[in-house]
């Protein structure tokens, strides 16, 4: 099974989860499944998520996807993510 991990800052961590956790069930529908959520040490706003992921492609489907990007920009992520993988 893949792993797909994914960082980025928020502007504001609160508002950012609440929109992330409404996402839930369109992850699920990419075969993403959330191993957790994590705040930097220094930075509460640097966020790394790791996921479960059944499939790459569907993943990357996800990552592209305008929805996601439309959710994020109102969520308050700025910038692009950093997104990788690992098997």
């Amino acid at each position: 099974m893949a792993h797909q991990f994914v960082r980025h800052t928020v502007a504001d961590y609160d508002k950012w989860k609440a929109a992330y956790d409404d996402h839930e069930p369109t992850r699920k529908e990419y075969g993403l499944k959330e191993l957790g959520v994590h705040r930097g040490a220094e930075n509460p706003n640097d966020i790394t998520i790791v996921f479960e992921a059944e499939s790459i492609e569907r993943a990357n489907e996800f990552a592209e996807s305008e929805d996601l990007k439309m959710k994020m920009m109102e969520a308050g992520v700025q910038g692009p993510p950093d997104i990788w993988f690992t098997d």
